[in-house]
């Protein structure tokens, strides 16, 4: 038998598992299934090739959703990976994946970079609002020609259409973000 991957191996550990955390034995799952219990028994095993076909009946017995039977178990589903932006001074965790509750993307944010300096080029524009709370540190927001401090425990709201720009203050600082769609492509993909 030629060498299985890792994801083979998980697949079949989670089916095994499932079954077993039901209660079930290989006859129930099997007919649950509408397979054989020694197909059953093979493909638990690593004895038999795992087919599309079969996997798709084993997760509807199980009551699961293929993708939940075959999900990768490497950890980047669970670990949240930075992703730094030397240029600006910024590192950024997604805390939500893809689109969030009503489009949103949460992220926490560090923003290295001091304030001063900023001009207009600096200043973005796009639909919609922007939401932060200070985690630690000094924030300045710069919100068109106002210039607001916005310290560890306070938060900021506003609409993103007023040029605007965030600098930390006398020291890095931790935000946590909410951005809609527009906030996000604005502010993350930049």
């Amino acid at each position: 038998m030629e060498q299985e991957s890792t994801l083979d191996a998980t697949v079949r550990k989670r089916i095994r598992s499932l079954r077993k955390g039901r209660g079930w034995s290989l006859d129930n799952l099997a007919e649950r299934a509408g397979i054989s219990p020694s197909q059953l028994s093979r493909i638990e095993t690593g004895h038999r090739r795992l087919s599309l076909d079969q996997l798709t009946s084993i997760a509807a017995a199980l009551g699961k959703s293929l993708d939940e039977l075959v999900e990768s178990p490497d950890d980047s589903d669970v670990v949240i990976r930075p992703d730094r932006d030397e240029r600006r001074g910024l590192t950024t965790w997604l805390l939500t994946k893809g689109n969030g509750p009503h489009d949103l993307t949460v992220g926490k944010m560090c923003i290295s970079d001091q304030a001063g300096g900023v001009t207009p080029d600096d200043l973005g524009v796009h639909p919609g609002r922007d939401w932060f709370t200070v985690l630690s540190g000094t924030v300045v927001l710069y919100l068109g020609e106002r210039v607001i401090r916005v310290e560890a425990g306070q938060a900021a709201s506003f609409s993103t259409m007023t040029p605007h720009a965030i600098r930390c203050d006398r020291g890095p600082a931790e935000i946590l973000i909410i951005l809609d769609h527009n906030g996000e492509r604005s502010h993350l993909h930049t």
